[in-house]
């Protein structure tokens, strides 16, 4: 039978050789596709890279095709769109509620941030804090509330 001293000293020698085991999950890639004018856009993507994602950003110059080419439903669209891991993010969706939904790996397309509420991430100053609802949706456009900001 194997004692506790010869059981923590193996486990401590696991531990040494496959520190891999432990490590943190690398950053997800997210790629956003924006307008190339949209200062907005560059401050969401800021809140992005400071929360712990790799940003590559893409201006475009058509932003319906990327949104038609996405399946984002057209109540819940906003300035800029991005693909993160096997999902769509439109809008200024928090970073906080991106990584719990990457977490979660729901079966749907995505989430979104219909339009542009002041004082979601990249639409702050001013002072005004507008309640908005992130919003989870499918690819026929059926969606429904994944968080409450």
């Amino acid at each position: 039978m194997l004692s506790r001293r010869s059981f923590l000293v193996s486990a401590a020698a696991l531990v040494a050789a496959r520190p891999q085991l432990f490590a943190e999950t690398p950053p997800s890639v997210i790629t956003v596709y924006k307008d190339p004018n949209c200062g907005c856009c560059v401050k969401w993507i800021e809140h992005m890279s400071k929360s712990g994602f790799v940003v590559t950003a893409k201006d475009v110059s058509n932003m319906d095709e990327i949104k038609q080419t996405m399946h984002v439903p057209a109540q819940l669209q906003s300035c800029h769109t991005a693909i993160v891991d096997k999902y769509v993010i439109e809008g200024h969706v928090p970073a906080d509620v991106v990584k719990k939904f990457l977490a979660e790996k729901p079966a749907a397309l995505g989430l979104a941030v219909g339009g542009m509420p002041m004082g979601s991430p990249g639409m702050e100053g001013g002072g005004r804090v507008d309640h908005y609802n992130v919003m989870v949706f499918d690819r026929t456009g059926k969606s429904r509330v994944y968080a409450k900001r």
